[in-house]
């Protein structure tokens, strides 16, 4: 084993996610970038509940949510009119689902992640390139380029978190299928807007002249301008103060309308594409370095959050010895289905935006956004990992609700408050799930936490929310994996069941 564990390159939001998961976990992890410095741009700027869910367990939500631009679209016809859209139901929360949807720049994304990262006492590695890597039955040995030098470093795990033309990939040999839609050309950037309200999401959808959306964020002057118009498709200029204001004259017919220069620009060409494997020894590919989508519906980011989530805390557990490689193939075979969903999802909910472009002041733009698209229904029943005990309520696989609960003091405190943190969750419903919460907690040594939920136990259901979220008529157990998910479901007198679930953790076979 190596005095380094895991080695990430890229960091951007799913860098960074593991990094912190993993850092919280005790994992040995650098952080390396080829890049100077923090990346600059808006770019993915809608944050799904799922992933504000990942934030939450790593204490970040509320943070989060503190710094996200207030949501009311203001969308425009072509003679000036325009139509307030209040938040739907896409938008709102539940007791099982407490989190919203946030419109927040990516730029922001990262310097939360980043400022945890550092609080857990790791730094980024700026201006240092990945040249390449080998790899044995014991480490990955990397060669990087840093001041004009280049260094060796050896760690247990890499995890190439590089972008859509990842150097770990391409040095795998990994396959990249999918297509690229050059007619389908967006320019965007970061500039200064003034002649708008800065408290609205400014969009404009004309068949004729182009898309154009104006969007400000809280706290900061540059908004993101992103455009669309049939001229560019053949042969798009290169984004510039120029090209985005006479676009936005051109769409919007509204010549108060001014920009700043572009702080940060980017040429968007609409790719789908997927890498076959995620793993290759001890060498993995999450975020963009394994999938890459069309921003209908902003799953992109969001999704290589998720591969982060779910990766991490499988890395943890091999690496601390309560759990064999085996389960490092369930990253695999747990977030390829994921992401092949996440390209047939964006590619749909371009292909309704484009469908409702034609429609001009009466188009409906929120198409990109269904309940699918917040994330909350994806899940992994398939899994190796996902056992039932029985079949009431939620399953094994799925997305482990929240609800409100009542401490002794009768204080709320919510399952997630419970979930946070880098361990399994065993709670039981009924006074009788006493003893098996304490056998298995006495006996499996890993990280584990335990909660009865009961009249006399760590919380009360003082409302239903909780029996009603899990379906829970009775008494039962349910074992909730460190990322959230339900692993197992069993009767409240069974620890034996959740015992052998634990301890099989090191005996799981290859994937393939």
């Amino acid at each position: 084993m190596s005095d380094l564990q895991v080695l990430i390159a890229g960091a951007g939001p799913t860098g960074l996610t593991l990094a912190c998961d993993l850092a919280r976990r005790g994992v040995a992890v650098r952080v390396i970038d080829q890049a100077s410095g923090p990346f600059p741009g808006s770019r993915a700027k809608g944050v799904t509940p799922r992933t504000v869910e990942v934030l939450d367990d790593l204490g970040l939500a509320q943070e989060a949510v503190r710094a996200a631009t207030p949501v009311v679209m203001r969308h425009y016809g072509r003679e000036g009119t325009f139509t307030d859209q209040r938040p739907a139901s896409y938008w709102q929360t539940s007791p099982a689902e407490p989190h919203p949807q946030l419109l927040l720049p990516q730029w922001r994304t990262e310097a939360i992640l980043r400022s945890l990262l550092g609080r857990l006492g790791v730094t980024v590695e700026y201006g240092t390139r990945l040249d390449r890597f080998e790899q044995d039955g014991n480490q990955v040995t990397a060669t990087v380029q840093r001041d004009a030098g280049s260094r060796v470093i050896a760690a247990d795990y890499l995890v190439g978190c590089d972008g859509g033309h990842s150097t770990v990939r391409k040095q795998l040999g990994v396959a990249f299928e999918g297509t690229t839609h050059p007619g389908q050309t967006l320019l965007i950037g970061d500039a200064e807007v003034t002649g708008l309200r800065p408290d609205r999401l400014h969009l404009w959808a004309d068949p004729d002249h182009g898309l154009l959306q104006l969007c400000p964020f809280a706290g900061v002057t540059a908004w993101q301008v992103a455009a669309m118009t049939p001229a560019w498709q053949a042969r798009p200029p290169a984004p510039s103060e120029e090209v985005f204001q006479r676009a936005v004259l051109e769409i919007t017919g509204m010549p108060q309308i001014t920009l700043g220069a572009p702080t940060w620009t980017s040429t968007y060409r609409v790719n789908v594409r997927m890498a076959d494997r995620l793993r290759c020894g001890r060498v993995f590919l999450a975020g963009d370095a394994a999938h890459v989508h069309p921003p209908a519906g902003g799953l992109g980011m969001n999704t290589g959050i998720q591969d982060a989530y779910n990766l991490g805390w499988k890395l943890g557990l091999v690496l601390s010895g309560h759990a064999g490689d085996g389960l490092l193939d369930t990253y695999e075979s747990e977030r390829l289905p994921i992401a092949a969903w996440a390209l047939g999802a964006s590619t749909e909910r371009l292909r309704a935006m484009i469908g409702e472009l034609g429609k001009g002041a009466d188009a409906d733009l929120g198409v990109v956004n269904t309940d699918d698209t917040r994330q909350l229904r994806l899940g992994y029943r398939w899994s190796p990992l996902s056992r039932e005990g029985h079949r009431r309520g939620v399953r094994a696989g799925d997305r482990a609700p929240d609800a409100p609960c009542r401490d002794a003091s009768g204080a709320t405190v919510r399952l997630f408050d419970i979930f946070r943190g880098p361990h399994f969750t065993l709670v039981g419903f009924g006074q009788s799930g006493r003893s098996s919460l304490d056998v298995v907690r006495d006996a499996w040594p890993g990280p584990l936490r335990t909660c009865l939920i009961a009249e006399a136990g760590t919380l009360t259901d003082a409302d239903g929310h909780a029996a009603d979220g899990y379906g829970v008529t009775g008494e039962a157990m349910v074992l909730v994996r460190p990322d959230g998910h339900l692993a197992l479901t069993v009767e409240a007198h069974d620890p034996v069941t959740v015992l052998n679930y634990l301890e099989a953790l090191k005996t799981l076979p290859p994937g393939r």
